[in-house]
């Protein structure tokens, strides 16, 4: 991960496409408050590859705007396409140190290793968190093998790091084999 690192960051959106001659980048968000982290003046670490010519740096935001319910930024130092096309791919990081959190939300090292409840019983513990574009998954490790679990509030209703316990409510099969009908 490039940039300076103060401890935990957390991972706040990704740098898809150029958008127009000026520089400006459409995102992909990964947060659920925008107009809170993406605010003029705020400071993103970058996560690009070794070669790319922005490894090591940060990228300060001018402005967000929405373009058709798509967010679009504008950077400092980015003032064309060219320069917007050698973002393309870069993801976004903060440090966790300076964000007043968001409810309902949870760092990756806060859930790996949680244990995993159904109806009050122990039935795995979180393995890692999975990134997907549609939401996020849990994989849990469980006697039977590795689960992937939605994390969805319908799947997922109670997280207490706290007691380091993570409730389930899934469908019927996802963590057992159901009966062949016959």
């Amino acid at each position: 991960m490039a940039g300076k690192q103060t401890g935990t960051q957390l991972r706040v959106g990704r740098l898809t496409k150029a958008h127009g001659l000026k520089g400006a980048l459409k995102l992909e968000l990964y947060t659920d408050d925008p107009e809170r982290r993406f605010t003029p003046g705020a400071i993103f670490s970058l996560q690009v590859p070794p070669t790319s010519k922005w490894h090591g740096k940060n990228l300060e935001l001018k402005e967000l705007r929405w373009y058709n319910g798509h967010p679009v930024g504008f950077f400092v130092g980015v003032d064309d396409r060219d320069e917007a096309e050698s973002l393309v791919k870069a993801i976004l990081w903060v440090d966790a140190d300076d964000d007043p959190g968001e409810d309902d939300a949870w760092y990756d090292h806060q859930l790996v290793g949680l244990t995993v409840l159904r109806d009050g019983a122990e039935v795995g513990r979180v393995a890692r968190v999975d990134h997907l574009p549609a939401q996020d998954l849990l994989a849990i490790e469980t006697p039977r093998g590795e689960v992937l679990v939605p994390f969805v509030s319908a799947i997922v209703p109670e997280v207490d790091v706290a007691a380091g316990t993570l409730t389930v409510t899934p469908p019927a099969g996802l963590f057992e084999d159901l009966p062949d009908e016959e």
